[in-house]
């Protein structure tokens, strides 16, 4: 686990440039670094040792020197393509993961991509040809972002936007486009950044330089399949083998693997399956949003030494500045910061933890996914009655049931965006100083509702969220989190073998008006107790709407509302009487505040102190 920078585009003080690249990223890899530069491209390498201790130094070269690869991540089928390409006649020089690609791509070029089962990114410099492929893991687990110099034709890539800092041609420009889709999503969705011309490679894409061009392009898409001929039994069987096997790909390692571990089916399931020393968790002092003390007895059902931390208020404010300069971009899920407290604890005792990422994309876990059973009747009524029925809610205060009303008033394709959609466009405007709707949340996600059509609607919610929310949220946060206290976190749920099985899984064996994970949690039951495996889903529940109806709490927030940058966005009158409603009890507008909040945190590290 590392992370990678680089660029094509000579210049006398390449070294140089690399090195303050590289310096920008240490935390991904304070035990070692590694650099390449010749001609025309630099390639840079921050590492943090898991497999071959030794042997993994990086960048790494096959054997006349003519291909040369940095990577972030682990593959771990490499040991079979290992035996693949020995019997091809490949020689290693190593036990590592890492040359494998060096040699697969000798072997197969870019076909390689569909064999690699793992988390990764990775760039590979070819001499020969004079090309550089760049490419993401099929889920994007890992995190990669490319950006082209306008003027000069200088193409930088890293694991983390803030690399780019470190070039002098990087020109630092806010991309003031992104806010209106951050407001809805809570998070920056799709290709592009907050900042101007810098983009993500998407997951299961590889991008390919060559003569100042850059070609983009997907190389594999999932998909859902039903399969019918088994019964429930049947798939939890199915699951339960398929989790075994992932945990235990997952768990190899050089250094000892510890787990997550809240009160929920997913990381109790993984823990029991992983068989670790030790987990870990973090809570509150209020019981209303604390798990330390399921965690703590079920680590002793299990027979593990369970970690157990409990954030105080204070630290938690404190520490938002520094979350979200490791973010890259604003996100404004309470959860993430929990995530950097947990990494924090975890990275004290091991350098790799097992994380329950994915399940709810793959096995249906999510409690929206519960919607089209629950008052099925009103779907049914004709669309333009629902549409004026929505037209009047929508004008009324936001009570019991409204809500409910607004959003069944539109087809899924027009509503649903992913597991948030915090502001509609009413609201933004109202919000926003300069609004321009130019793009809607919904050109989004419609593109994947038009890959879905014909589909039930929780399968097309469920593919929706995987390149979405799982993408922009979910996976973000762990990355970046985990890789702010140099911790390597492995998702054995979001593997290319567990998803070739919850492909095939029908929706019926998912999710119902009453349940959700159904086949997962029957799964999980044959290895932990029914109560845990059966468990309602609670996120990871954060109290900051309580916080923000406390004067010290809110005055911080007041106080950035009020400042320089928040009106250079935003109708400061609006955020302020937003805060107001909140704090009075009048309305519950925590998470439009902590959105916005979040946005100007982030603001402020990026463009007003650097």
């Amino acid at each position: 686990m590392c992370g990678i920078v680089g660029f094509v585009g000579a210049r006398a003080d390449m070294d140089e440039i690399l090195q303050a690249m590289m310096d920008r990223i240490v935390h991904r890899g304070p035990d070692g670094e590694g650099r390449f530069v010749d001609g025309q491209v630099a390639l840079g390498h921050r590492r943090l040792s898991i497999i071959d201790l030794e042997g993994g130094k990086q960048p790494m070269f096959n054997e006349d020197g003519s291909l040369v690869v940095v990577f972030n991540g682990e593959v771990y089928n490499f040991q079979e393509l290992r035996e693949q390409l020995l019997a091809a006649g490949h020689t290693f020089a190593t036990r590592s993961d890492t040359e494998v690609l060096l040699h697969g791509y000798e072997e197969w070029g870019k076909e390689m991509l569909d064999r690699l089962r793992g988390m990764f990114t990775f760039a590979l410099w070819d001499s020969r040809a004079k090309t550089l492929l760049v490419a993401r893991d099929h889920f994007g687990i890992k995190p990669m972002y490319y950006y082209q110099n306008p003027e000069t034709g200088t193409l930088m890539f890293g694991s983390e936007i803030k690399s780019f800092l470190g070039h002098p041609e990087f020109q630092k420009e806010l991309n003031r486009d992104q806010l209106e889709l951050y407001l809805s999503y809570q998070y920056s969705p799709g290709e592009n950044t907050f900042f101007k011309g810098v983009k993500k490679l998407l997951p299961a894409h590889w991008l390919e330089w060559k003569d100042g061009s850059v070609t983009v392009q997907r190389y594999w898409e999932p998909s859902f399949t039903p399969d019918h001929s088994l019964t429930l039994e049947q798939w939890e069987e199915e699951i339960s083998a398929a989790m075994k096997e992932s945990v235990s790909a997952h768990k190899i390692a050089d250094v000892e693997v510890g787990s997550f571990l809240s009160s929920g089916v997913d990381s109790s399931y993984m823990a029991a399956l992983a068989n670790v020393d030790k987990t870990f968790t973090v809570g509150f002092a209020d019981k209303q949003y604390d798990e330390t003390d399921f965690a703590r007895e079920f680590s002793q059902h299990i027979g593990v030494k369970n970690f157990a931390y409990r954030i105080t208020p204070e630290e938690y404010w404190a520490n938002l500045g520094n979350i979200q300069y490791h973010m890259d971009e604003p996100l404004a899920d309470a959860a993430s910061v929990a995530l950097y407290f947990v990494n924090r604890e975890a990275s004290k005792q091991v350098k790799v933890c097992l994380s329950g990422e994915g399940a709810d994309e793959f096995f249906g876990g999510y409690n929206i996914y519960k919607e089209p059973f629950t008052v099925s009747w009103y779907d049914r009524l004709p669309l333009w009655l629902r549409r004026a029925v929505g037209s009047v809610a929508e004008c009324l205060p936001p009570v019991h049931g409204i809500n409910f009303l607004v959003r069944r008033s539109r087809p899924l394709e027009e509503r649903y965006i992913g597991n948030t959609n915090l502001m509609d466009e009413r609201r933004k405007k109202h919000l926003l100083k300069e609004y321009h709707g130019t793009v809607r949340p919904t050109d989004l996600s419609r593109k994947l509702f038009d890959k879905t059509k014909g589909q039930d609607a929780v399968t097309r919610m469920e593919f929706c969220d995987l390149n979405l929310w799982m993408v922009g949220d979910i996976l973000l946060k762990a990355d970046k989190m985990s890789m702010a206290n140099s911790l390597e976190l492995r998702v054995p749920f979001l593997d290319k073998k567990v998803f070739e099985l919850a492909r095939r899984i029908p929706t019926e064996c998912k999710v119902n008006a009453a349940q959700t994970k159904i086949a997962m949690r029957g799964a999980a039951e044959k290895t932990i107790p029914a109560r845990t495996a059966d468990k309602k889903k609670l996120g990871f529940p954060v109290p900051v709407r309580a916080w923000l109806r406390d004067e010290k709490y809110a005055g911080i927030v007041r106080e950035a509302f009020n400042a320089p940058a928040a009106a250079e966005f935003f109708n400061v009158k609006e955020l302020n009487r937003m805060l107001d409603q909140h704090l009075s009890g009048k309305r519950d507008n925590w998470r439009q505040i902590w959105c916005v909040f979040i946005f100007l945190v982030w603001y402020d590290e990026y463009f007003v102190k650097r």
